[in-house]
């Protein structure tokens, strides 16, 4: 870490940890001076002016050097970062929000931050088909490329990480430091996440559970997220919180429904009630979020809606997207064949596939497996068949 690096997360860890002074503050103290830096050197007088209190002015000056310190040298661990609001890799999704994060701890793949999450959550005691639901659901969309996003609680929660990580990656978000893990049932699917996904939180280390911490942790699991689906979740429960931050954030909310007799589906009935879309299958959620999808799976084109941008009859299609294409026939493959064939990597196939899928050039099947549409059109610029590897 530089030192001017090291200057920076000084001056956002200033302002995060004064007192009185929360997130919304923080985005607008920073929109008006400019910078975290320009706000801490603002000057009493410019402070007090803007509704800072002469304590927070204060910790501004001289924050707590041993909260910063701990800090700086939690971020030195391997794997470990610091992110902020100017940081490069900052979520965009949180970006978005009137009060994003001023300081993120995360572990892990960074670069999982800024792609696009589906949140699930749910009940801590589920009915055994709630926990296949949601694993089956959380396997089936992280294959396809969307990281599932939760908060590793005992539940739904954990079945959540555990079907994403099953075919894809998933990000837990926590309401501990990020050397911490709560519950310790889930230490080792922690560790996990960690190798191969990502943790995340606002916390700093050596913070510990506190029942204050988990509405933070929820708002910032719906922040994150393109939406949020709930599987099994009491009347008053906590997902309900998370599925309300959604709808406040302008985020889709998903509910599953249930049986009338199950206490546990009463939550989801609520939320149908009030507004959230009703889905009984994955692809269901992904005909909702396609419009938002499209635009992190590919980098789209300058002047063009869409990456196979249409002209008349024959769109005209990317070479990579072209080149998987060419793999398939009318009869299904395996995500893996089309792999082998296009030697292409595994979070591009299932990236592509997906894309292609919404806009009706290829046909899911059981088993996982995609064709191309009966139709038998093929794009304009499209190689001969036979054009992979084998």
């Amino acid at each position: 870490m530089t030192a001017s690096e090291r200057q920076r997360i000084i001056d956002w860890l200033a302002l995060a940890q004064a007192p009185g002074i929360g997130p919304r503050a923080v985005a607008q103290l920073v929109q008006r001076f400019g910078s975290a830096a320009a706000t801490r050197s603002a000057g009493r007088a410019a402070l007090a002016e803007a509704g800072v209190s002469a304590a927070a002015a204060t910790a501004f000056e001289t924050p707590d050097q041993v909260v910063i310190d701990v800090a700086l040298d939690w971020a030195e661990h391997p794997g470990a970062a610091i992110l902020t609001p100017d940081h490069p890799q900052y979520p965009p999704q949180l970006g978005t929000l009137a009060a994003p994060p001023p300081v993120l701890y995360v572990r892990g793949d960074v670069a999982l931050l800024t792609e696009p999450q589906l949140a699930i959550v749910g009940s801590r005691n589920p009915t055994r088909g709630g926990l296949d639901t949601c694993r089956e659901f959380a396997r089936y969309l992280a294959d396809l490329g969307l990281i599932i996003t939760s908060g590793l609680a005992v539940g739904i929660d954990g079945a959540a990480h555990a079907g994403a990580l099953e075919s894809g990656r998933t990000i837990a978000v926590l309401g501990t430091g990020p050397d911490r893990a709560y519950p310790a049932a889930h230490r080792a699917l922690a560790r996990r996440i960690a190798e191969v996904g990502a943790l995340v939180t606002e916390f700093a280390p050596g913070v510990g559970p506190h029942a204050s911490h988990f509405p933070r942790r929820n708002r910032l699991i719906s922040g994150l997220s393109l939406g949020t689906l709930v599987i099994e979740a009491a009347p008053r429960s906590g997902s309900l919180i998370t599925a309300r931050y959604a709808a406040e954030q302008g985020r889709e909310v998903f509910a599953i429904p249930g049986s009338i007799h199950n206490p546990l589906a009463r939550g989801c009935h609520e939320l149908i009630r009030q507004g959230a879309k009703l889905v009984d299958s994955a692809p269901q959620i992904l005909e909702e979020l396609s419009p938002q999808l499209r635009r992190f799976l590919v980098e789209i084109p300058a002047g063009s809606d869409d990456p196979v941008a249409a002209s008349g009859a024959a769109p005209v299609i990317d070479p990579e997207y072209r080149l998987l294409l060419d793999c398939m026939g009318h009869d299904p493959l395996a995500p893996d064949e089309l792999i082998a064939r296009s030697g292409l990597s595994a979070q591009a196939v299932s990236s592509m596939l997906l894309l292609l899928e919404l806009q009706g050039h290829v046909s899911s099947h059981p088993g996982g497996r995609y064709s191309l549409c009966r139709d038998g059109t093929r794009a304009e610029g499209q190689g001969p068949a036979g054009a992979c590897a084998d």
